[in-house]
């Protein structure tokens, strides 16, 4: 299935020279959601994973149905005030500024091996604050999925430790 021509693609948003990959066009599409997410979850079912950790918004709605896949539990990553519980609070730089986010403390425990899950790879930076809270919590992380990689910001050389799998690639 041609995954790419699923993303709506919207110039100049949210920004001028921003040309924003819409993926909700993919998501009301149950069959090209459900190669998707089996696409994503397939490289690491032998992998045993028990978590699914994804960031808000759009990495849920990959994520949860990824977990699904892999009969595996799910985790949100939430920005500040948006999880009842105690928390693990990380801020992380952007090329812009800085973002926080939040994480249930009793959410991973240690040993347990998790699948983080987002729809974007772009510069790496709210991946990797999510990599920094999984492994602070003792998680064993397996592997890192994304729908979309945006190549030409280089996420992935943040993530060379990683086992790292993208679906549809972009270099624009």
């Amino acid at each position: 299935m041609d995954l790419r021509s699923m993303i709506r693609e919207l110039p100049d948003f949210p920004k001028p020279g921003i040309s924003f990959k819409d993926i909700s066009t993919l998501l009301k599409d149950g069959k090209a959601l459900d190669y998707a997410t089996s696409a994503l979850a397939d490289p690491f079912r032998d992998k045993e994973i028990e978590l699914v950790v994804a960031v808000e918004a759009r990495g849920f709605a990959i994520g949860a149905p990824v977990a699904c896949k892999l009969g595996a539990g799910f985790v949100l990553v939430r920005k500040p005030g948006k999880l009842p519980a105690d928390t693990l609070r990380y801020e992380y730089e952007l090329e812009y500024g800085t973002d926080t986010l939040e994480i249930h403390k009793d959410a991973i425990c240690p040993g347990q091996k998790v699948l983080i899950v987002d729809d974007v790879l772009a510069t790496g930076g709210t991946v990797s604050a999510a990599i920094r809270m999984v492994e602070q919590l003792g998680g064993d992380i397996q592997g890192l999925a994304f729908l979309i990689e945006l190549e030409d910001l280089a996420g992935r050389s943040r993530l060379a430790k990683y086992d790292v799998l993208s679906l549809v690639k972009y270099n624009d």
